[in-house]
């Protein structure tokens, strides 16, 4: 699960400046192993030190001791490992577990598969591809049930929205 991005060195002992995705700014600091790399191609590294400095997390990472190896990751995503993660507490989801899962509206009709997920100021959003894209706040007045067994969310949608 991605959760952040590598953005910039941070001085000169290879500490770098790391734009997280994720709810809090300091959740990365919860892992001591990341996976950093992307499109297939990850290395694991293990987080010697970190800490929230402004809008950013910084990090030193064993191994990276000099501005030339952070400038090396710059670019690079940062991921955890699925098993690392805790469990999702009831009724909370992690999004790439949403990503691919049937949107049904109550007269049973398939609108689509979630595509992906938005992040707005009022709240989160599902993206859901179908034969064509609807937007679909994640909010309890149109999502009624999430069933990860069977793969569906149940909305309140009509296919006129």
């Amino acid at each position: 699960m991605v959760m952040g991005r590598i953005s910039a060195p941070y001085a000169v002992r290879g500490w770098v400046r790391i734009q997280t995705q994720s709810e809090f700014i300091d959740s990365l600091l919860d892992y001591p192993t990341w996976q950093i790399g992307g499109r297939g191609h990850w290395t694991s590294y293990t987080l010697a030190e970190g800490k929230v400095h402004g809008q950013y997390l910084l990090a030193h990472l064993e191994g990276v001791d000099d501005r030339d190896g952070a400038e090396g990751l710059m670019g690079m995503d940062i991921a955890v490992a699925r098993e690392d993660r805790p469990e999702a507490l009831d009724g909370e989801y992690y999004w790439d577990d949403l990503i691919g899962l049937d949107v049904v509206n109550g007269e049973g009709i398939l609108l689509g598969q979630v595509s992906g997920l938005l992040e707005t100021g009022a709240h989160d959003v599902i993206e859901v591809q179908g034969e064509r894209e609807r937007l679909i706040p994640f909010v309890d007045a149109f999502v009624r049930e999430v069933d990860m067994d069977a793969r569906r969310i149940l909305v309140d949608w009509g296919v006129d929205y």
